[in-house]
C-alpha cells in the first residue's frame, strides 16, 4: 500500500512491501534522495523515530536503524536531547555544487575573517527583547512602513551611534539596510556606472564585487603606514571613496589625523562623498575607540555599520547615516520600500539597544577578544622575525607578515592541516600599482572560533607557520 509520512513537513512517498528489510531499504533510499535533491535542506529537523514509525506503520527500531545509518554516512546528525537533523552534506545535488575531487573539507580550525564568535550570541537577552518588542508592537508594525526603516530602531541607533562612536546623527538621517554590503550596493546604484568609485588598494573584495554587480567599477588608491593615501584621490575622477578609517582592513592601522582632515577636505572641494566602513570600530584594546570620521563633516561622509561583527552576520542587519540632502535619493536607490529587513528584527534590535544589552554584549566581547588576541600574540612571538604580527590595536583579526613568496605555501599547508586563514594577496585590488604592493601575509581572525576551540586553532596555526616559514628561514 502507499503510505505518506507527514510530520514536520517531511513528505516521503513509500510503497511499503512486507518485511522489515524492504521497508528499511526504501526509507534509506527515500531519505537519501530527499537530502540529495534539496527537498530536505541543511538544518531541517527530522521527526523522532517513534513519530515517523507511527506515521509509516512500521517498527520504531526500523526507523532508528535508518537514522543511525544515515548519521554514519554523513547525511544526518544526531545528539541526545537535540534530536536528528539534516547536515549540509557533500552528497547534496543541485542546491550544493559537488565538491571537486581533492578539494579540502571545511576547516577544522576556523580562523577565517568574516564574523565574531557567534556561539556567544546573547540568546536569552535577544529572546527577551523579541518578546517585549512583539508585545508592544502596534498592528501597523507588521506592515511595510517607513522606507528608511522602523522609527524605533532609527531612534535607538541614533542614540547609540552618537554616544559610542561620536556620529552626528538624527533618526531622520538613518537608513536601515541588510548589512554593509547591501549599503554599498544601494550607494553604487545611486552613483551609477559612469564614474569609478575609489577604494583602498587593500580591502574587502566583496565590496569590489558588489559594485561590479551593480554595473560600476572601482579604482584603487594607495596605502602606507598612515593608512589610505588620501592624496591619490586628487588624481581620480570619482563620486566617492570607500575607506576604513578607524581600523584599516586588513592592515589594522587607523587613518592618520592629518589624512582624516585631508579626505574630508577633498570631499568638500570636489563635491564627492566619503563612505566610512566602520566594520569593527567598537573593538579597540589600546585606548578608547577612534571616533567616527563622519563627525568631521556629516554632509560629506556616509557612515556604514552593521551587526556582522558585533552580534552575527545572519541577522542581515545594517545601517547607514546619510547626509540629510541625500536620504531621499538613497531610499529611492534602495527601491523605495523597506522590504529587505523584517520589522520584527528591527523592533527587537531597538529594544536590545534601549535595554542596554547591546552595550553590555559589546563590553563582554571586547574583553573576550582582547584575551584571545593576547594569547595569539604570545604564541606567535617565538616565530619572529620570520613572522611579524601587525594590527594589534583593534578589531578581530591580526595580519601576519611573511617572507616574500611564503604566502602560497603557508595557505597550502594550512588548508591541508584544516586551518582556515585568508591570504593577503586576495585582498589586493587587481589594478594596484606595484609600488604599493605589500609583502606576503595572511589574515587571522581570532574572533571566529568558539572558546573551547580557540586554543587548538592557535596551536594548529603556529605549527603550520613553524613548519613552513620558521624552518625554511
Amino acid at each position: 500500500m502507499d503510505s505518506w509520512a507527514n510530520s514536520r513537513d517531511l513528505h516521503l512517498n513509500l510503497t511499503l512491501t512486507p518485511g522489515a528489510r524492504g521497508v528499511r531499504d526504501q526509507l534509506l533510499g527515500a531519505l537519501r534522495e530527499s537530502v540529495r535533491s534539496g527537498r530536505l535542506s541543511a538544518g531541517t529537523a527530522l521527526p523522532p523515530s517513534r513519530t515517523l514509525a507511527a506515521d509509516l506503520g512500521v517498527a520504531r527500531n526500523t526507523v532508528a536503524d535508518v537514522y543511525a545509518e544515515l548519521v554514519a554516512e554523513g547525511w544526518l546528525a544526531s545528539r541526545q536531547g537535540a534530536g536528528t537533523w539534516v547536515l549540509d552534506s557533500p552528497h547534496r545535488g543541485a542546491p550544493q555544487p559537488a565538491r571537486p575531487r581533492g578539494a579540502l573539507p571545511p576547516p577544522r580550525h576556523n580562523l577565517m575573517p568574516g564574523s565574531g564568535d557567534v556561539a556567544q550570541f546573547p540568546r536569552a537577552a535577544w529572546l527577551a527583547s523579541t518578546r517585549r518588542a512583539l508585545a508592544a508592537a502596534p498592528t501597523e508594525a507588521l506592515r511595510m512602513g517607513d522606507p528608511r526603516g522602523r522609527l524605533e530602531l532609527r531612534e535607538a541607533l541614533a542614540g547609540y551611534l552618537a554616544r559610542a562612536r561620536g556620529v552626528r546623527v538624527t533618526p531622520d538621517s538613518v537608513v536601515i539596510t541588510a548589512g554593509t554590503r547591501h549599503s554599498v550596493e544601494i550607494l553604487a546604484r545611486m552613483f551609477g556606472p559612469e564614474r569609478a568609485i575609489a577604494v583602498e588598494a587593500y580591502g574587502l573584495f566583496i565590496f569590489r564585487d558588489c559594485i561590479a554587480a551593480m554595473g560600476g567599477t572601482t579604482v584603487p588608491i594607495g596605502f602606507d603606514d598612515l593608512g589610505a593615501a588620501v592624496a591619490d584621490l586628487n588624481a581620480v575622477d570619482t563620486p566617492a571613496a570607500l575607506v576604513t578609517p578607524a581600523h584599516h582592513y586588513p592592515h589594522g592601522v587607523p587613518l592618520h589625523p592629518s589624512r582624516r582632515t585631508a579626505i574630508v577636505e577633498w570631499a568638500g572641494r570636489t563635491e564627492s562623498l566619503v563612505l566610512e566602513d566602520d566594520y569593527d570600530g567598537e573593538f579597540r584594546y589600546d585606548r578608547q575607540p577612534v571616533g567616527a570620521l563622519q563627525s568631521l563633516d556629516p554632509q560629506r561622509v556616509v557612515y556604514l555599520g552593521s551587526t556582522s561583527k558585533s552580534l552575527t552576520p545572519v541577522l542581515r542587519l545594517g545601517w547607514m547615516v546619510a547626509p540629510t540632502a541625500l536620504v531621499d535619493e538613497v531610499v529611492a536607490a534602495a527601491g523605495g520600500q523597506q522590504f529587505y529587513v523584517d520589522g520584527i528584527t528591527q523592533l527587537t534590535m531597538a529594544d536590545f539597544i534601549v535595554a542596554g544589552n547591546y552595550d553590555k554584549h559589546i563590553r563582554r566581547m571586547r574583553a573576550i577578544y582582547r584575551r584571545r588576541r593576547d594569547a595569539l600574540v604570545r604564541r606567535l612571538a617565538p616565530l619572529a622575525p620570520a613572522v611579524t604580527v601587525t594590527g594589534l590595536s583593534a578589531g578581530l583579526h591580526l595580519l601576519l607578515m611573511l617572507p616574500d613568496g611564503a604566502e602560497p605555501e603557508v595557505l597550502r599547508r594550512a588548508g591541508a592541516a584544516g586551518v582556515g586563514i585568508a591570504g593577503l594577496s586576495r585582498l589586493r585590488h587587481p589594478l594596484a600599482d606595484n609600488n604599493i604592493i605589500r609583502p606576503d601575509g595572511v589574515v587571522v581572525n581570532f574572533g571566529t572560533p568558539g572558546e573551547h576551540a580557540f586554543p587548538h586553532a592557535v596551536e594548529a596555526l603556529a605549527t603550520v607557520l613553524e613548519q613552513t616559514v620558521v624552518r625554511s628561514a
